[in-house]
């Protein structure tokens, strides 16, 4: 039978290390997270073969006095916590004390120091398990650790590792989420004894601005809302891209719990959440988002690498999420913020006459040819009324009104006449979506504004103007129950089925009538009226998984909207439907007062804008 027997500490470093470190990037990791943590102003990163031959970060930070460079490297040994209160409330990246003893058994490891305070710095190393004795060395205030011949003595762990090039990739790609949420710190990155990357503090929205495009590229801080909203003890702010600028993939979405990077199914699913009603189908939104809260609230010691993090009140949290990133993207009404056709440098849809320090941090950054961002920031207002305001003109009684819009009658003449008169009525103030011009192939409105040429889809601007009626004309009337002539009985998990107890009253402000009737069984009495002819079931299970998994659903809104949708489109005025010319500007006009008017209910865009010096540019004047 075999006996139990204490491990060698080399044995547990490396088992600790095959927890921690899984590839070079995850050294990196954990090295610049120490220098931040020592409070660094400036971090070097060298490179050499992907990592496997040489990582090397140097920092300006603190440093380690010469007597503490031993316990350094000695397992559990941190500056960090000291109690489980500090614990409790961690503030810092690190907090374990397992990084440098769990690399420096799988590398031939050095480690040079010298405190702000001391007279010299001092030298350690380790290999095969034995520590040097700290011996003096040059070297300025700060920190420098040596990685060499990363698991030189596991050979089955560098069998793993992937191509050079792969593996540089994730470091890059490490240093810039890092240095996202860093913004006031300098990296340098070589690889292989050339400059790869060199980013300088952002002191001001503009170098902000100019890190943004370094990073997700020019495009990005253009087709970008600034948020920054607090409430409930939370604060949510930076960057969420425009639904017409969406990816294929989620590669550019950078979430941090207080400047943590974490991966958490309670903030995608939130974030996904806000999109859905904006987002067109399989496509991905981009975001540098950063939440603060009380560090007491999270527990940052679920796993190993430190990229989870658990909320105590996960349902507070994805519903201010949800919230604030939805009402945020409501404002993305056609005209108050940028839209983009291929090939052109979009613009600020509306002048400011009364610039702002932002508009002239944005002018400056445009100047150095950096891409500034796009809007200026928005900040959650308490009680903010999601409904859509009045408009000056009816648009839907207009195309309703039974009687059939003539078309094409207008003349130059007669259009510019029009929009003269209609300028003078607003005091000389155009507004951000300008005055119709002329419709293209029944499809299109093209209208003049302040910077140039508007185009409009007005199939797919009208689709979303009555879709976003129809919502709150539902949310008005409330929700309906219908009986079921026969209860629906279903069978569920026994967790689904302990949520049809706990959430009772929650279930029956949706509409629906449950009740409970084995430990995995549940019987549906009433359901949602509006939508007579759903599977019921189908519904039920996927509301009771939501509620079971994050304690909130948004299952039942979305089947709402689906219907709605679809009748908005059925309901919105068809292509090819010749419009007179006060019919295009009230749609212009509907456009700027409805929320997310920027896009369609499909997520695809409802209006571009081509700039003056866009038009310039296709027909090479100036040149």
């Amino acid at each position: 039978m075999p006996r139990i027997r204490q491990l060698p500490q080399e044995l547990v470093n490396q088992i600790a290390a095959g927890e921690v470190i899984e590839r070079p990037a995850s050294v990196v990791k954990e090295l610049i997270e120490n220098s931040l943590d020592a409070g660094a102003t400036r971090v070097e990163i060298d490179i050499e073969e992907g990592g496997s031959r040489l990582i090397r970060v140097r920092d300006d930070g603190g440093g380690i006095a010469a007597d503490e460079l031993l316990l350094a490297v000695s397992p559990h040994a941190t500056s960090k916590i000291a109690s489980l209160e500090d614990l409790e409330r961690v503030r810092t990246l690190g907090f374990r004390g397992e990084a440098l003893p769990s690399i420096a058994s799988v590398s031939r490891f050095a480690l040079t120091s010298k405190a702000k305070d001391a007279d010299a710095a001092s030298r350690i190393e380790i290999e095969a398990g034995q520590t040097s004795v700290p011996r003096p060395a040059q070297h300025p205030s700060g920190t420098t650790i040596e990685v060499r011949d990363l698991f030189h003595n596991v050979p089955a762990r560098r069998k793993f590792l992937r191509a050079e090039r792969t593996e540089f990739g994730h470091i890059d790609e490490l240093v810039k989420s890092l240095a996202l949420a860093r913004p006031r710190i300098e990296f340098r990155v070589t690889n292989n004894g050339k400059p790869s990357r060199l980013m300088r503090p952002a002191e001001n929205e503009a170098a902000m601005a100019a890190r943004l495009a370094e990073i997700l590229g020019d495009e990005f801080p253009l087709q970008s809302l600034r948020v920054d909203h607090e409430g409930a003890g939370l604060r949510l702010s930076g960057w969420v891209g425009l639904p017409t600028a969406s990816r294929s993939q989620a590669d550019q979405q950078y979430f941090y719990v207080n400047h943590r990077l974490v991966r958490d199914k309670v903030v995608t699913h939130a974030v996904r959440q806000a999109y859905a009603d904006v987002l067109y189908h399989g496509r991905h939104p981009a975001y540098v988002l950063f939440l603060e809260l009380d560090p007491a609230s999270i527990d940052v010691n679920v796993h190993p690498a430190k990229s989870e993090v658990r909320f105590r009140e996960s349902r507070l949290v994805h519903d201010f999420l949800y919230r604030t990133l939805h009402e945020a993207l409501a404002q993305t009404r056609a005209g108050s913020v940028t839209s983009v056709i291929a090939g052109t440098s979009p613009i600020p849809a509306e002048s400011n006459p009364r610039a702002s320090p932002f508009d002239a941090a944005m002018q400056a950054a445009q100047a150095a040819n950096y891409a500034p961002v796009a809007s200026p920031v928005w900040r959650g207002q308490a009680g903010l009324n999601l409904g859509v305001r009045e408009p000056r003109v009816d648009y839907l009684a207009l195309l309703a009104g039974g009687v059939e819009p003539t078309g094409g009658a207008e003349t130059a003449h007669d259009v510019a006449a029009a929009n003269e008169s209609a300028l003078q009525e607003s005091n000389g103030e155009a507004p951000p979506l300008g005055y119709a011009l002329a419709q293209l192939a029944g499809v299109y409105v093209l209208a003049e504004n302040a910077q140039g040429l508007i185009l409009v889809d007005m199939h797919a601007a009208h689709e979303r103007i009555t879709y976003e009626k129809l919502k709150t004309a539902q949310a008005t009337d409330g929700i309906r129950a219908q009986l079921l002539l026969v209860p629906l009985a279903l069978a569920v998990s026994a967790r689904e089925a302990a949520a049809v107890e706990d959430h009772a009253d929650e279930l029956a402000a949706l509409g629906f009538e449950i009740v409970r009737s084995g430990p995995q069984s549940v019987t549906i009495k009433r359901y949602p009226g509006l939508l007579e002819g759903a599977d019921v079931g189908v519904l039920v299970r996927d509301v009771l998984a939501d509620f079971a998994a994050h304690g909130t659903t948004r299952r039942l809104q979305e089947a709402h909207n689906d219907l709605l949708s679809t009748m908005a489109c059925h309901g919105s005025v068809r292509a090819h439907r010749r419009l007179t010319l006060p019919e295009m500007n009230a749609l212009l006009r509907e456009m700027e007062a409805t929320e997310r008017s920027g896009q369609c209910n499909h997520g695809r865009p409802t209006w571009v804008q081509l700039s003056i010096a866009d038009l310039d540019r296709m027909f090479l004047r100036g040149r």
